[in-house]
């Protein structure tokens, strides 16, 4: 399929391609938290209708984003999108009525698998490691072929209820949703046959695809020693995510400008997609994979989110950023456990464990204890503006 000529410049041009991964940004708007002023993030939005037509302006317009950025925001609000939205919704309901449940019935998933069953409370790294913080949140993970399996190791508290139902809906639409954004990337990236990206993401082979269902818990529970989720990459191809609260933050890739960590408003109608690991290696390192992390933007609420990790086939090889042949579950597995390593450990671990080989500019994080509002945090108008209409 044909479409413009911008990305096959860049693909043919590598010094053009290299002066991408640092693009001149303008100045964000900002948010008031802890204290200070934070960057809010603009990021290009893609249309899911245009791009499931293969629009070759939108397959130009979202290969550049993750050329560029490693992220954007997904337009779902068109007939082909709105099922998803819907889905989104059930998912939600799905999630109060888990989370609200004694801990004895979340207990019943256990922790099947890295990519099965109920984890909780402190499971990993928090978001701030300098002060010894565990995350502050619980997590229940369903495996994409757990599900297209007959779901054997689903509890039957799941199976002999309409849950099932919602999350076999959810995954379907996520699915389709990734696959359709990893084909306008093959294509855009000229690739063809058995080189192009979907076929190392086929649905009848094993991979460790996820969908995470995340309950962030207020300070009042956790106390402040349970906050958020790490600084990392993600081990995914592609992560689809949900979530109409603020509290996630993301560090844009390059040295040009302030790169520190900065919010991504909530858009109504729309999900934000980010690049993994797993396919930045699979560009030969030319897309970014997106560091972020989760904080208690209001420390006060009860905070949900919906990530669909869509992941290689489990003996898909490629090169890690630190020059070793790996296959897509050998590299899910390691980062994993490092998710779960003390901090101390982290740290001795390769580069490439946590971040991804992505290198970091701009502020450092505070090391110290943070201090933690106990009201709203307050939005300025601009970044109001943004997260309504950006």
């Amino acid at each position: 399929m044909k479409h413009s000529s911008s990305c096959h410049a860049l693909l043919r041009n590598p010094e053009r391609l290299l002066n991408i991964m640092a693009p001149t940004i303008d100045a964000p708007q900002t948010v008031e938290w802890q204290g200070k002023k934070v960057p809010v993030w603009s990021m290009q939005t893609i249309d899911y209708a245009l791009l499931l037509s293969q629009d070759p302006g939108e397959v130009d317009k979202v290969l550049k984003a993750c050329l560029e950025d490693g992220y954007f925001y997904l337009d779902l609000q068109g007939l082909d999108g709105r099922r998803m939205l819907n889905d989104q919704q059930e998912t939600l309901k799905l999630m109060h009525r888990f989370f609200e449940a004694p801990i004895e019935a979340k207990n019943e998933f256990g922790l099947i698998s890295s990519h099965l069953g109920y984890e909780p409370v402190g499971s990993r790294t928090g978001a701030f490691p300098g002060a010894g913080t565990k995350d502050g949140y619980e997590m229940l993970k369903v495996s994409r072929d757990e599900i297209q399996r007959g779901s054997p190791k689903v509890p039957a508290v799941i199976k002999n209820s309409g849950d099932l139902e919602v999350l076999e809906n959810t995954i379907g639409s996520c699915n389709t949703i990734t696959k359709v954004i990893l084909s306008a990337l093959s294509t855009g990236m000229n690739l063809t046959g058995a080189a192009r990206y979907e076929n190392t993401h086929r649905n009848d082979r094993p991979s460790t695809t996820t969908l995470s269902m995340m309950h962030y818990l207020p300070s009042s529970v956790t106390g402040n020693k349970k906050i958020g989720h790490q600084k990392h990459t993600d081990i995914s191809s592609l992560t689809l995510l949900f979530s109409e609260q603020w509290g996630l933050q993301i560090r844009p890739p390059g040295t040009c400008g302030a790169r520190e960590m900065g919010f991504v408003a909530p858009k109504p109608g729309c999900a934000f997609v980010h690049v993994g690991d797993s396919l930045r290696f699979a560009s030969g390192m030319k897309m970014q994979s997106c560091i972020h992390r989760v904080v208690p933007f209001n420390p006060t609420e009860d905070r949900y989110s919906i990530a669909y990790f869509l992941r290689a086939e489990d003996d898909t090889m490629f090169v890690d950023s630190e020059g070793r042949y790996v296959t897509a579950g050998q590299w899910h597995d390691e980062k994993f456990k490092a998710f779960t390593d003390p901090p101390l450990w982290q740290a001795m671990a390769p580069r490439s464990m946590i971040l991804g080989g992505m290198q970091e500019a701009g502020e450092d994080d505070p090391q110290g204890e943070p201090e933690f509002l106990s009201a709203p945090v307050a939005v300025n108008e601009g970044a109001q503006e943004i997260a309504l209409q950006a």
